[in-house]
This record gives structure tokens, sequence and C-alpha cells, in this order.
């Protein structure tokens, strides 16, 4: 029997949550940039039928939140796979070390402000 099993069992779910976390986010940065390519697309098509120029608001912003969140995904997964080994080293350790939590906090006022920033685009989007 491993020693700690139950605290090993419990770090490998915190890692593989963060991982599933990691890929929604990647996921959702992907369909961000596509729904930009969409918009940019849909406005062109818009323009040749009408023969008017048709404008899509927020310019390349979709395009760099998409690339951010991706970014920021995998990022997401290279952090929870040393926090996955750090965890595990310090069950194994008898000696008591504080947690990190810094790139944690960091992580979400990043994701906090790239979801700002969305929900101004989008709507800035839907009412132009």
């Amino acid at each position: 029997m491993i020693d700690h099993y139950s605290d090993h069992a419990a770090n490998e779910r915190t890692f593989l949550a963060w991982v599933r976390t990691a890929i929604a986010v990647m996921a959702f940065g992907f369909l961000v940039a596509k729904f930009n390519l969409f918009l940019k697309v849909a406005a062109q098509s818009l323009a040749g039928a009408h023969g008017r120029r048709v404008s899509v608001p927020g310019g390349g912003f979709g395009d760099v939140a998409g690339l951010t969140l991706i970014i920021a995904g995998t990022a997401m997964v290279a952090m929870a796979a040393v926090r996955f080994i750090r965890t595990g080293q310090a069950i194994e350790s008898a000696e008591r070390r504080p947690g990190g939590a810094r790139m944690d906090l960091a992580l979400s006022a990043l994701m906090v402000i790239l979801g700002v920033a969305l929900a101004i685009y989008v709507s800035h989007a839907l009412l132009a």
C-alpha cells in the first residue's frame, strides 16, 4: 500500500481538475478567435452583397483575447504540473512548507481582466 494514499489521490484529482479547466480555457480562447474571424468574414460578405463597407467593432481584440486565453490555458497546465510535483513531494516530506498561491492569484486576476474585457467587447459589438 502507498503511504498517504488518500493525500496523493486528492493531489492527483486536483491536478486533473486543473488540466480540465485549462483545456476549457484553451477551447474558449479558440472559440473567441474563431468567432472574431466569423464576424470579419460576415462583415465582408455583407459588404460585398450590398456594395457598402461594414465595420467590425473591436478590430483585432478578439484575436488577441483568444490567443491570450490559449496561452493562459497552456500556462495553467504547466503550473498544474509544477504544483502536482511539489505537492507530491510535500506529502512525502516531514517538514511543513507554505503553499504557493501567488501564481494562482495572478492567473485568476488575468482571467478576471480577460473576462471583463470580453464582456465589454461583446456588449460593444452587440450595441454597434
